[in-house]
């Protein structure tokens, strides 16, 4: 036994820390076009490989290249590439308006905002989404309006929550936008849940349910995939890989497995990796994964390969962890830029459409803004009523709590 080794634990470690150079070597990028696109029907173990590639279908040049092209006509893809503005946009004027102490807090979504403006595209009407807080392109691409979403921001008297939630913590039934949960990956196994009771019923609706790197960690991400399998469950379950959680690399919560998509192996789910920062592969596999779910053949898991190019929130400075021009060596690009540029190759936009465009959307926003900023910001005009705390709980109000609102005036 004299020679038997100290025990030792393995710590992993980031490719780079502040002042060094970004590294991006250990992601294998594939050429677009060149991953296959599987029969819907397809089994999982036939699959396997589609867990450890990313699926591409817009090249460096801006093609549509591939079998997974073609998902969308020319008119939905220009679409898609306003929500994105009107996403980036919306968060410009919401982080201006946190640092102008209008709101307590917000979150944005730079360099991830085609992961759900595209997603939202392959759903139909009656579907449930149950997202985390980086998802707000999911309401944007679903015509949610943007004065709501700005009067739930500054938590004033019409905000539909009555500020009971955080900033940025929508919630919409009508629009298929479940209320967030703080409580990190709960919402996968509400998402498997609600698929499942829609199953039962006999209904067509199917649920997709949204997560980061960091919270795949938790056990509620495991115990969804456990249910999601058993059950052939009819969901989408969504892993945003977006490198870092809030002030931790990917690396941690990933554990010895090689990619987050090949945990779906263990449980017999089928897999997939796409490019989160091209809008036309996100939604080709988006609409891939929600046809298998309408057909009774079960769930997928689908790994977005993203980056986070702002801080986590308002709260966080990702200059402490990582490499100021990180974002600038991320490899997969801007997903704005690069269906800018494929629809400048076919000729149906320009530099200067793209410019006019900008400010028509911020031209909006702020017309927007500036009707929920009449209403109430977080310190001045009208906020929402004390009673509120009260309300929505019980069908039938206990009587101490009647007794509690009436001891403040209620």
């Amino acid at each position: 036994m004299t020679d038997t080794p100290a025990l030792s634990l393995n710590v992993p470690q980031p490719a780079c820390r502040p002042g060094d150079t970004p590294d991006f070597s250990s992601i294998d990028v594939p050429a677009a076009g060149s991953v296959r696109r599987p029969p819907v029907d397809e089994q999982p173990d036939a699959m396997r490989d589609l867990a450890f590639t990313i699926i591409r279908v817009l090249d460096d040049e801006g093609n549509a290249v591939g079998d997974w092209a073609d998902s969308l006509t020319d008119e939905e893809v220009a679409r898609g590439l306003r929500d994105m503005m009107t996403l980036r946009i919306f968060d410009n004027r919401m982080m201006t308006a946190q640092r102008q102490g209008k709101t307590s807090f917000y979150m944005q979504h730079l360099g991830e905002e085609a992961v759900s403006c595209a997603f939202q595209r392959a759903l139909s009407k009656g579907d449930m989404n149950f997202p985390t807080y980086r998802q707000a392109g999911l309401l944007i691409a679903s015509d949610y309006p943007l004065e709501t979403m700005m009067c739930q921001v500054f938590s004033n008297e019409a905000d539909p929550l009555h500020g009971r939630q955080l900033p940025v913590m929508y919630s919409s039934k009508e629009h298929g936008f479940f209320t967030i949960s703080g409580n990190l990956a709960t919402q996968y196994i509400q998402a498997v849940g609600w698929s499942m009771a829609s199953a039962i019923k006999g209904d067509t609706k199917i649920a997709t349910s949204w997560i980061g790197d960091g919270s795949t960690s938790e056990s509620d991400f495991h115990a969804a995939l456990v249910f999601a399998s058993t059950y052939a469950a009819p969901v989408v379950l969504n892993v945003v890989n977006n490198q870092w959680a809030i002030s931790t690399f990917q690396g941690l919560a990933r554990g010895g497995s090689h990619t987050f998509a090949a945990r779906g192996h263990g449980f017999g789910i089928p897999s997939l990796r796409v490019d989160g920062n091209d809008y036309l592969a996100v939604h080709a596999a988006a609409k891939w994964a929600t046809e298998r779910a309408r057909r009774n053949l079960g769930p997928t898991l689908i790994e977005h390969v993203t980056y986070r190019a702002g801080g986590h929130s308002t709260s966080d400075d990702p200059s402490a962890y990582r490499p100021k021009a990180e974002s600038e060596a991320w490899p997969l690009g801007d997903p704005i830029d690069r269906i800018k540029t494929y629809l400048i190759n076919k000729g149906l936009w320009s530099d200067d459409r793209h410019k006019q465009a900008e400010a028509e959307i911020t031209d909006m926003v702020i017309e927007c803004q500036k009707r929920a900023e009449a209403i109430g910001t977080l310190n001045s005009g009208h906020a929402p009523s004390p009673r509120d705390m009260f309300e929505d709980v019980y069908a039938e109000m206990p009587a101490h709590l009647v007794r509690q609102r009436h001891e403040v005036g209620y």
